[in-house]
């Protein structure tokens, strides 16, 4: 997992909602180095470790080590060219390729979970919100994470996540739909970067840099198995590069990866046996590529090209129906005569391509860009019926096409910089600016005739022409930059931001960011700034309605007909300020610290907002085109719908704190070590009520906002590698903080009914610890295999109580974002490097 110290060399111009990764233009064709130089070297030196990276202003790097520059890391976050890391501002993670590989999962979301402790991803997920890869920083929504790629904006995924549970309404960027193999490393800007970066950055920002080799060749191999003996995954990893003649290079990459069903269901209490298995982990498979090339038509003029491709397709249980429910259906029962667990399938085809030219005129750096990404979602229904067809034509059909989602992008930007001196002011004065166009659109295609007939096909009903559509808005906006030194020791750096969108109007944001270093071993940082998240259109129209043996969950859009009927009203955007500060200290050779505090203060956070039930309920959904079955006017509480609403605000405060250490052991070789610490609370400061004057949330939607993720998370650990370099092994412990839910009663004999929708169980999922270990062998230079353990001693989340389980079975409660529920993964590598 982690352990020795990654420092990675680059080069970066960073501008309007991006932070390009560039070369110096100036250097002459035959000395073409690439831009973005993407090797990680390995040291002893600079305290990365997937860490803070914001070192002391004295190099704390033997002379020898700083001529390969391997202090010289520029990261997001700045505008300045060649940034140090060691002199951030805000606190910054960097997670080089070789970390992620060394944790030994296969992919990009669950390495950085390992890796990170202010990152957490929901425990297990519900229906298609479950095949999506949504993570979480600083225990807010995964809306709240701008994600880069290469400095550019990435589009997000078509597949909200509708379900009930801290990260429902989010549509954020899927990160697994980059290929690993193509991963150079990864920055992670802890701070509010709205003003440097637009909508979305208000916890932070996930800058995924990409591979520019010109040449070698690199293949990983992971195989894998839960402690249970479910769950085989098995994943391939390729990426290769050349030269474009001496002037360019082109890198491909490619992923391959599998994973099986896992099982964690508790007996269904209608049969007395585990034939229920909506608790697990989806089965999945997924093919990405991706090509990035680039080409000096002149000296100090570059064209470039980045594309990737990525295809998904998934598989998720839903609740077990029992032989009984198709009594009054002949037909059905001769095909499923034990009853039948409807599966819900997606089928995803994901896209972008990024091409631009940048370069150098008069010192002036320059990046006009244009990005289109495309994300397309086919749900299907296989195993499952629907019931008033069979009725009404005697026909039994069994697989059903139900929803399709569609999320476009097209961004444009042009970025400018330039470090100025002038004879009034003795320090360099780094200004940067830039302008922004960017279309949004979001789609909702109908379901087949056999999925919206009547009630709709089982588990989950087609989507009625009422509630399809295609819905679009323009951003264009721009920003400005400056960046100098006020004195020799302290550095000074505002940003201010402009942003105009056609459906929720203009948002203007800034950033002022100090730090101080009174001696080469201490510093102070501290940032302050306001921030936006745009309601995504996904938000504000997507409607679907899940239904289970003796329940039905819908959603309907803010501004739809059944939502206006109880007193929904238009999204606004959510509004930030965050402040932070920090300390940066190196106490004694080899030893490195960071301490980061903060608070984010976010109002008007858009959550389901308008939870009615019953015959309130029902009659809401038949407004905008529903069809229930004629039984769910007997449901009670266990029928509900809601809509996104501006619902409260919150304050979340916390700290990070990180520290290396290196051990020399002589000729027997050393040891790396690593702590790291989040500390994260979320209070409501505000709720929100209704136009009769009723609450917006109940005591369940503030427990997901505020007590949902872990109050901490530690990971602390070592590296030894031997002096040959032959032998490698991590240990690391993970400590996952106590989340705090509260939980639906059920009654009844099989706990198919909801007791009551307003009161419910308050239920703590205590700390868990959970060790990873990973051995490596390496059989030449170029050839090595690992044998490794990620939760080592098979923990597993808190038990939910049993009148606390829906039919009995989900034993562990899947909307939290603590401890997986898969347990103990074990797992064979081998990487070849050419």
């Amino acid at each position: 997992m982690l352990g020795t110290t990654s420092v990675v060399c680059l080069v970066s111009h960073q501008s309007s909602g991006s932070a390009t990764t560039t070369r110096k233009a100036s250097v002459k064709p035959h000395a073409y180095t690439r831009p973005a130089v993407a090797h990680a070297a390995r040291t002893s030196a600079a305290p990365v470790l997937g860490r803070s990276v914001a070192l002391p202003s004295t190099p704390p790097v033997p002379a020898a080590r700083e001529a390969e520059g391997t202090e010289t890391v520029i990261v997001t976050g700045t505008r300045e060219t060649g940034k140090k890391a060691r002199d951030s501002i805000s606190p910054i993670d960097v997670v080089s390729a070789k970390q992620l590989s060394e944790t030994g999962m296969p992919t990009l979301r669950d390495a950085l979970t390992q890796l990170l402790p202010s990152l957490t991803m929901p425990t297990g997920g519900f229906d298609t919100g479950a095949l999506t890869s949504a993570f979480s920083l600083r225990g807010l929504s995964p809306n709240e994470t701008l994600v880069l790629v290469d400095g550019k904006r990435r589009h997000t995924t078509a597949n909200i996540y509708a379900n009930a549970g801290p990260q429902q309404g989010s549509t954020p960027v899927d990160v697994d739909m980059i290929p690993l193999a193509a991963i150079d490393h990864v920055e992670i800007l802890r701070d509010g970067a709205s003003a440097q970066y637009g909508s979305d950055a208000v916890a932070g920002v996930v800058n995924i840099i990409l591979k520019k080799q010109d040449h070698g060749f690199h293949a990983q191999s992971i195989t894998g198995i839960t402690a249970a003996k479910d769950g085989f995954e098995q994943g391939l990893y390729l990426d290769g590069g050349a030269k474009l003649t001496d002037r360019g290079y082109i890198h491909i990459s490619g992923d391959f990866d599998h994973q099986d069903h896992t099982y964690r269901s508790a007996p269904d209490l209608r049969t007395g046996t585990k034939i229920n298995k909506i608790l697990g982990q989806p089965e999945q498979t997924r093919e990405s590529v991706a090509v990035n090339a680039g080409y000096h038509i002149l000296d100090d003029l570059e064209a470039y090209v980045v594309a990737t491709y990525a295809h998904r397709h998934a598989e998720s249980f839903q609740n077990y129906r029992t032989a009984s429910s198709l009594a009054k259906y002949p037909a059905y029962a001769a095909i499923y005569p034990d009853g039948y667990s409807p599966i819900e399938t997606l089928d995803e085809n994901d896209w972008e391509i990024t091409a631009g030219l940048r370069g150098e005129i008069d010192k002036w750096h320059w990046d006009l860009s244009s990005v289109y990404g495309r994300d397309y979602d086919d749900v299907g229904l296989n195993n499952s019926v629907n019931l008033s067809l069979s009725t009404a034509t005697g026909r039994t059909p069994r697989n059903f096409d139900v929803q399709g989602f569609t999320n476009e992008m097209w961004s444009n930007t042009f970025d400018i910089s330039k470090s100025l001196r002038t004879r009034f002011w003795p320090h360099a004065i780094n200004v940067a600016g830039g302008a922004t166009y960017r279309y949004e659109s979001y789609a909702i295609g109908t379901g087949s005739p056999d999925s919206t007939y009547g009630s709709g096909s089982d588990a989950l009903a087609g989507t009625v022409a009422g509630n399809a559509g295609h819905y679009n808005r323009d951003v264009v906006g721009g920003y400005l930059d400056v960046a100098t030194h006020l004195t020799r020791n302290i550095q000074l750096d505002l940003a201010g931001r402009y942003e105009h969108y056609t459906d929720v109007g203009d948002t203007e944001t800034g950033k002022a960011a100090l730090r101080y270093d009174p001696t080469p071993w201490l510093g102070f940082r501290a940032t302050i700034s306001n921030g936006f998240h745009a309601p995504t259109l996904a938000q504000e129209y997507y409607s679907a309605v899940s239904l289970s043996p003796t329940a039905a969950n819908g959603i309907i859009g803010a501004s739809s007909p059944g939502a206006l009927a109880n007193g929904a009203s238009r999204l606004k955007p959510e509004r930030s300020t965050n402040a932070s500060g920090g300390v940066v200290i190196t106490p004694a050779k080899n030893l490195h610290l960071t301490v980061d505090v903060y608070q984010i203060n976010l109002r008007d956070q858009i959550l389901p907002g308008g939870n009615v039930y019953g015959t309130q309920a029902l009659q809401a959904l038949e407004m905008n085109g529903f069809t229930l079955p004629d039984a769910a006017s007997t449901w009670g509480n266990a029928l509900s719908t809601h809509w996104f609403a501006n619902v409260a605000s919150t304050r979340t405060q916390g700290l990070d704190l990180t520290a290396t250490y290196m051990s020399r052991l002589g000729d027997v070789g050393r040891i790396d070590w690593d702590v790291t610490i989040n500390l994260n609370r979320t209070r409501l400061t505000h709720e929100g009520v209704s136009a009769s004057g009723q609450p917006l949330l109940t005591a369940q939607s503030v427990a997901y906002i505020t007590t949902a993720y872990p109050r901490s998370k530690m990971i602390w650990g070592g590296r030894f590698t031997s002096a040959d370099g032959k032998w490698s092994v991590g240990v690391h412990e993970i400590r996952w903080g106590q989340t705090t839910s509260e939980l639906s009663v059920y009654s009844g004999a099989t706990n198919s009914s909801v007791a009551n929708a307003y009161n419910f169980l308050q239920f703590h999922n205590t700390p868990k610890f959970v060790t990873n270990l990973e051995i490596t062998y390496r059989v030449t230079p170029k050839l090595a295999f690992t044998l490794g353990a990620n939760n080592l001693f098979d923990a597993r989340p808190s038990r939910v109580p049993d009148g606390n389980r829906y039919l009995g079975v989900p034993q562990y409660y899947m909307s939290t974002s603590q401890l997986g529920m898969n347990g103990g993964f074990y797992y064979l590598k081998a990487n070849l490097s050419l």
